[in-house]
């Protein structure tokens, strides 16, 4: 969707969703934090306010002003310019990220029925299984691609379990997350649509099946959770399976090559975590901070006008809150931008922050820190196969993530 207010812009904007900018962005946001905190850019065809002192991005991701159901806030006319969604989808429109309080806080606790963090506790042996697992597959040949025989395969597996889905399907949830979660141009929409139908089939069909046929997953629970009477629709279960599917591997995916890239880059700091281990939390806390697998929140929409350093944000404007910004704030981290594995307290947005914190978090930080230490273990003489100069990212709205990453370890 183009922006109604387009007109104000002066000049062309900065695409943020180019792979070429996603390789380094933070000098950009450090201009803007200096000069311009808030400004405008696109993310494909949508335009909107980006938000990036660590001060503002926290009361965007706080304040209430700042919603996310954009139904609330948008007039008739302006919704019916939005782009056309088949009726298939409108089962995505109960998507838990999508809604404010107090929609999302009923979904929210229904969900913690069944995402416990004792059923996420009792996943720990099964990733540091499924991480030698993988490497055992490369360890002879000396080399591997990060992303597809590792970074991957280990939390789609992982979340695609924890579902009750099945190893031939997990293939095409993948599929459908790529699409997703590319910049949203009428093209890339038109693409998706046929897998989302597909799948969207699929999910329904899963669900029916566990409630004729309950098992000892998330889609059973997912669909038995209640609360004071209340149950998950239909709808919302999809919803709900899709939004698990896609959100529930892709931060670890970046997390995991990024990660592993900054230690690579930085190879003092890689030492130093290589001998010990027992710090790993701490570690990947800061690439966490340092990497920012997601570079912005989802989208919020300013619920009336909101002036803030002296731009005025109109009431159904869009406003992303950049949280690659505001982890490199220097007004909150000191030497923002270097690598620090033992700084303490760091205090990073990477999971946003307020009542849409990620409800993934410990998962993705548990994945996180097995899959590291493990490959710090395993795998010696780490190094990259090509110049890093020569990486491709990947041009996506929202998340920063490797297209590859070519690793060597022989001798």
């Amino acid at each position: 969707m183009v922006d109604k207010h387009a007109a104000r812009s002066a000049g062309p904007l900065i695409d943020i969703t180019r792979p070429e900018f996603k390789a380094n962005p933070f000098p950009y946001y450090a201009n803007l934090r200096d000069s311009e905190p808030v400004s405008r850019a696109r993310m494909g065809r949508m335009e909107g306010w980006l938000v990036t002192r660590y001060d503002d991005v926290l009361t965007t991701l706080k304040d209430p002003r700042f919603g996310k159901d954009v139904r609330r806030v948008q007039s008739s006319a302006e919704l019916s310019k939005r782009p056309w969604m088949p009726d298939f989808l409108r089962a995505m429109e109960c998507n838990m990220l999508d809604q404010d309080d107090p929609n999302h806080a009923r979904l929210r606790a229904l969900v913690h029925r069944a995402f416990t963090p004792a059923r996420i506790e009792r996943l720990r042996s099964r990733i540091v299984t499924l991480a030698g697992e993988l490497l055992d597959k490369v360890q002879a040949q000396g080399e591997l691609e990060l992303i597809r025989d590792f970074a991957l395969p280990l939390p789609l597996t992982v979340i695609g379990e924890l579902l009750g889905v099945s190893a031939e399907d997990r293939v095409r949830f993948q599929r459908l997350s790529q699409n997703a979660l590319l910049p949203p141009t009428t093209l890339n929409i038109v693409r998706m649509l046929p897998a989302m139908w597909l799948l969207i089939r699929y999910v329904r069909k899963l669900l029916m099946e566990r409630r004729q046929h309950p098992q000892d997953d998330l889609l059973t629970a997912l669909s038995q959770a209640e609360e004071s009477g209340d149950r998950l629709s239909e709808d919302e279960q999809v919803a709900m399976v899709l939004l698990l599917l896609i959100a529930g591997h892709e931060t670890t995916v970046n997390l995991i090559s990024s990660g592993m890239l900054a230690l690579l880059l930085h190879p003092e700091q890689l030492e130093w975590l290589r001998g010990r281990p027992e710090s790993i939390k701490t570690a990947v806390e800061e690439l966490l901070r340092f990497t920012n697998p997601v570079e912005t929140a989802t989208e919020r929409y300013a619920g009336e006008d909101i002036t803030l350093h002296g731009q005025t944000i109109r009431r159904g404007e869009l406003v992303w809150a950049v949280l690659a910004s505001a982890n490199r704030d220097p007004s909150h981290f000191a030497r923002p931008d270097e690598l620090d594995l033992q700084r303490d307290p760091n205090r990073h947005l990477a999971f946003g922050q307020g009542n849409h914190f990620c409800l993934g978090a410990p998962l993705a930080r548990m994945e996180g820190q097995i899959a590291l230490n493990v490959i710090l273990e395993r795998l010696p003489k780490l190094r990259l196969a090509v110049p890093a100069e020569s990486l491709r990212w990947r041009a996506t709205p929202v998340v920063r993530g490797l297209a590859s990453l070519p690793l060597q370890f022989g001798p």
